[in-house]
């Protein structure tokens, strides 16, 4: 067989892209951790129900833009440096992709016609 010859399998749909509540609880719960500060103490200061916090550092709830400040001040962040350490965060998690697994996920089968599924 020769290589243009060659099956190629071209994923139905790309991988599913990490959710930005996902990627914000994980950054208000490191820097939470970071401080050795407890879901209580933060939710408290914040004036948040622990609950509640727990629920958007799990990434669960999808917060409102003064429950993330307020989560934030509670950490002394602002919210503009929680938002920019949730974009480096994306960055760095998107970035793990190879080029090529990259280039396959944004290729269109319709280039070619030709799609192939298991």
């Amino acid at each position: 067989m020769s290589n243009h010859d060659e099956a190629r399998v071209i994923p139905l749909a790309p991988p599913r892209e990490p959710l930005w509540r996902d990627l914000v609880g994980d950054v208000l719960r490191r820097e939470r951790q970071a401080q050795e500060r407890t879901l209580k103490d933060v939710a408290e200061a914040a004036r948040i129900s622990m609950p509640y916090l727990s629920e958007v550092e799990r990434g669960r709830k999808e917060a409102s833009s003064e429950v993330l400040a307020a989560a934030a001040h509670a950490l002394g962040l602002s919210l503009g440096d929680l938002l920019s350490r949730t974009q480096d965060e994306l960055i760095r998690v998107t970035s793990r992709r190879t080029p090529a697994r990259r280039r396959a996920t944004t290729s269109s089968y319709r280039d070619n016609g030709l799609c192939l599924a298991a």
